[in-house]
């Protein structure tokens, strides 16, 4: 992967030097928009092989919150500055400095937040050898997420009679009632987005090819889908 290396290091500079204007404008906008804290947000995500690093990304959420790190559309910590830059994936242009400092490439499984990759086990954990991505399959796959999870009490009660189940976790029809719309799409994520996620990905280690990072680098700019792993994403 010398020359994912390569290409990596080489258009996140040019990235950085073309786009920050746009970068500066973004940045204003939400201390304008979202005043009393800080126009990045940095967390702390898991790396290539396990190791911690700082992930950027713009601010999109209110400055004090308590929560999951699962958001979904709708979010009340989402401020409308921070949703319309999430849609846009503006959010994630500060990542371009992480692909230039070596913690992160364009292409790959996103940055897990510490905790959801010490449950890999087995040939799952094929992803730690990848370094983060901001775009990748499960990204494309599921680009709109946020909105995604937002609608999950129609999905999952779209069985009705004994509930919803998937690998072996079952919720019946009474627990998915008790369960607020955040512990709904936490459930959700964790047991079938994630999953889901976590084999694209170990399918992406497998089958690396520059060509389709390529493909889907530009399917992410134009929003367009792809035939991947024989599926469309």
């Amino acid at each position: 992967m010398i020359l994912k290396y390569i290409f990596d290091r080489l258009v996140a500079l040019i990235g950085l030097l073309v786009l920050w204007p746009v970068l500066l404008v973004v940045a204003v906008l939400v201390k304008v928009k979202m005043p009393g804290g800080p126009a990045f947000f940095v967390q702390k995500r898991v790396g290539k092989g396990g190791k911690l690093f700082d992930c950027h990304k713009f601010r999109t959420m209110t400055v004090k919150h308590n929560g999951s790190t699962v958001s979904v559309a709708g979010d009340s910590r989402i401020t409308p500055l921070g949703a319309t830059l999430r849609h846009y994936k503006l959010d994630e242009l500060p990542g371009l400095w992480d692909v230039l400092i070596g913690n992160m490439s364009f292409v790959g499984p996103r940055p897990d937040v510490p905790g959801y990759a010490d449950k890999l086990t087995g040939d799952d954990r094929d992803v730690l050898k990848l370094r983060p991505g901001i775009t990748g399959p499960a990204t494309l796959k599921y680009r709109l997420e946020d909105e995604l999870l937002s609608n999950v009490r129609n999905m999952v009660k779209g069985d009705t009679g004994s509930g919803f189940k998937v690998q072996g976790s079952r919720l019946t029809m009474e627990e998915i009632d008790k369960m607020s719309d955040q512990e709904l799409a936490v459930w959700y994520n964790d047991n079938v987005l994630y999953p889901d996620k976590v084999r694209l990905n170990c399918y992406y280690y497998h089958h690396y090819s520059f060509i389709k990072d390529i493909q889907m680098i530009i399917c992410t700019v134009l929003g367009k889908k792809m035939e991947y792993a024989g599926e469309v994403i």
